[in-house]
C-alpha cells in the first residue's frame, strides 16, 4: 500500500499527465486475492489500442479476467485507437509507479521517447498482440503475441485451397482490405500473403485495389462498397480481419453478388461472428489469431517482476479452419 507521501506524489503525476489522457477512457479494477507471493499485489498498467473489433473486445476480457484470477491490481486504459491517448496513459502508469507495463500498440513507430521514461523509471514494459520498431532493443522485455506474417502467408495458402475447391478458373483479381495503417498486423499480413503470391502466383493472382477499411466493420463496408464500384470484376477478397469480412459481405450482396461464391473471401481472426459467416457459406476460409492472451500474459508479468527472464517472442497457438469446417467448429469459438 502507498504511504502518505507517496500517494500525494502519484497523484501529482496523475495530475499532470490528466490533461493528455482526457480522451482516453481508463478503469481499475483489482483481483480478489493478493498477487503471487501472499504479498503485496503486483500493479499492472495495461493500454489497449481500442475497441475496433470482436477481436480486440475479446482481448481486453481475456486481460481483464486473467489478471482478476492472478490477483494483480489492473490499471486499464483504452487509447480509441489513438497514439497520443496510449502514451499518455503510459506516462500516466509511470507517474503511478506501476510494477509492470503493457500494451498493444495502435501503430509501430513513435515510442522511443515514452520507452525510454518507462526504463528511467525501471518500470519493465511488455508488448502484447503488436510489435514496435525502436532505437534500442532493450526498452521492452519481450511480445505476447501471434506471427503477423506468417498469418498472412497461412491466408495465401488457404486461398489456394479455396480456389481449387471452388473450381475458379482464370486470372485471380484480389481486393484486398487492409488493417489500420502503420499497424503491425496490417504491415505484416500484407507483407506474408504477397511473399507466396510473388513466389507461386505471379502470373495468375493480382491484387488490382487495396485500402484499409481500419479494422471496422464500417470501414469494410464503405471501401468494398467502392472496391465493387471501381473494380466490379474482383473475384477473391482478403480481408485482414473478420470484422472488415463481415462489413465487406453486406456490400457484396447489396451488389447483388454472392459473397463465397462470385467474390471468395479468405480472412484472419476466427471470431464467433466471422464462424457465423462461414457457416453461412459467406466466408470460405479463416485464419485464426487467437486473442485470449492475458494467461500468458499474467505469467510474463509475474516473471519480469520478479527478475525472472522471458522470451523474447512469445508466441501463440492458432489453427486454420475451412468452410466446412465452419459447423463442427462454431461451438467451439468462445469469443
Amino acid at each position: 500500500m502507498l504511504n502518505r507521501r507517496n500517494f500525494l506524489t502519484a497523484a501529482i503525476g496523475v495530475a499532470a499527465a490528466g490533461t493528455l489522457a482526457a480522451c482516453a477512457k481508463e478503469d481499475d479494477s483489482s483481483g480478489d486475492s493478493a498477487g503471487s507471493g501472499g504479498g503485496k499485489k503486483i500493479v499492472l498498467g495495461f493500454s489497449q489500442v481500442g475497441s475496433e473489433s470482436g477481436w480486440r473486445t475479446a482481448n481486453s476480457e481475456s486481460v481483464k479476467s486473467a489478471a482478476k484470477d492472478a490477483g494483480y491490481t489492473l490499471k486499464f486504459s483504452d487509447a480509441q485507437q489513438k497514439q497520443e491517448n496510449q502514451i499518455s496513459a503510459i506516462r500516466s502508469y509511470i507517474a503511478q509507479k506501476v510494477d509492470v507495463i503493457a500494451f498493444s500498440p495502435v501503430v509501430v513507430t513513435g515510442w522511443d521517447a515514452v520507452l525510454k521514461e518507462a526504463k528511467a523509471a525501471k518500470i519493465p514494459v511488455v508488448l502484447t498482440d503488436r510489435s514496435v520498431e525502436t532505437s534500442d532493443d532493450s526498452l521492452y522485455v519481450t511480445l505476447v503475441g501471434s506471427d503477423f506474417t506468417d498469418e498472412g502467408r497461412r491466408a495465401a495458402r488457404m486461398l489456394e485451397k479455396v480456389i481449387t475447391k471452388a473450381g475458379l478458373k482464370g486470372n485471380v483479381k484480389i481486393a484486398q482490405l487492409e488493417g489500420t495503417t502503420g499497424a503491425a498486423p496490417a504491415i505484416e499480413r500484407a507483407k506474408g500473403f504477397k511473399e507466396v503470391m510473388d513466389a507461386e502466383h505471379k502470373d495468375d493472382w493480382k491484387i488490382v485495389v487495396s485500402q484499409t477499411g481500419d479494422f471496422t466493420r464500417a470501414g469494410g463496408k464503405q471501401v468494398m462498397a467502392a472496391f465493387l464500384q471501381s473494380n466490379p470484376d474482383i473475384n477473391v477478397l482478403f480481408a485482414h480481419n473478420d470484422d472488415m469480412a463481415i462489413g465487406a459481405i453486406q456490400s457484396i450482396e447489396a451488389a447483388g453478388k454472392k459473397p463465397g461464391k462470385d467474390i471468395l473471401i479468405v480472412s484472419i481472426d476466427g471470431v464467433k461472428d466471422g464462424f457465423v459467416a462461414m457457416s453461412e457459406g459467406k466466408i470460405n476460409g479463416i485464419v485464426e489469431c487467437n486473442p485470449l492472451l492475458g494467461p500468458q500474459l499474467m505469467e510474463v508479468v509475474k516473471t519480469v517482476h520478479e527478475g525472472g527472464k522471458v522470451e523474447r517472442w512469445i508466441k501463440t497457438k492458432e489453427g486454420d479452419f475451412l468452410q466446412d469446417q465452419a459447423k463442427a467448429a462454431l461451438p467451439t469459438r468462445k469469443y
